[in-house]
């Protein structure tokens, strides 16, 4: 398909990023040679912007088209405020800039404010899934139901999200045991722990693989390849 626009943008605050935002932003660059991201936080929110922007960077990273820029924001959102939109937009103008992105010359938004933001920005207004029937879901629900929403955030997302509980312990202490019981427990309150898995053990893998590293290079230099210990010791 020909690319009907130059440059998309494509605004919001990612909070946090969903299936939603990043079928808009491959719908997005679908339709444009290249499309800029810009996510937009206030400080009294308690994802970080360096987050969000990281979280999105790797979701879109097999779309060499799009870049993702962040910008801090405290100004308030009202959509009847001419002076609030100024203030709003003239954000966005200096964070676009400030990155090196042009520009836009179409503003993709599932949201009834895109026309606005379009015309305020001179561009042209693509609206995408409005209903949100190809992809049902907003981050104002995952965030008063992050657990049921789990699998609606992008897999980066996901990952930074996660609680990790590590049991650390010498070999053969009972730390797998200690984990795969947590872990069970955990599972059993159900809820927002419903979900709890069990990672086997790596210490022991990374000890052995990092033993046999060092003794073919020491073989391939002629020195004395010794033994390992645990913590990756010689002796």
């Amino acid at each position: 398909m020909t690319a009907r626009y130059g440059c998309g943008l494509v605004v919001g605050k990612f909070y946090p990023p969903h299936r939603g935002h990043l079928y808009l932003i491959s719908e997005a660059a679908r339709q444009c040679e290249r499309v800029s991201v810009l996510a937009m936080a206030a400080r009294p929110e308690t994802v970080p912007l360096a987050d969000r922007v990281a979280w999105l960077r790797a979701a879109c990273a097999g779309q060499p088209g799009v870049t993702v820029t962040g910008a801090a924001c405290d100004v308030p959102v009202d959509f009847g405020d001419d002076a609030i939109w100024t203030a709003q937009v003239a954000v966005m103008r200096a964070a676009l800039e400030v990155a090196g992105e042009p520009a836009p010359d179409a503003v993709f938004s599932s949201e009834p404010y895109g026309a606005e933001l379009a015309a305020r920005l001179g561009a042209r207004p693509v609206t995408v899934d409005p209903g949100r029937s190809a992809v049902p879901v907003s981050a104002s629900q995952i965030r008063a139901d992050l657990a049921g929403h789990w699998d609606d955030l992008a897999a980066p997302a996901r990952a930074g999200l996660a609680v990790r509980i590590v049991v650390v312990g010498a070999e053969s202490t009972g730390t797998s045991t200690v984990a795969q019981r947590l872990a069970a427990a955990c599972a059993a309150r159900g809820g927002a722990f419903a979900r709890t898995a069990c990672v086997t053990e790596a210490g022991r893998d990374y000890t052995v693989a990092k033993w046999e590293r060092d003794r073919a290079g020491a073989l391939a230099a002629g020195t004395p390849a010794g033994r390992a210990g645990l913590d990756g010791s010689r002796f």
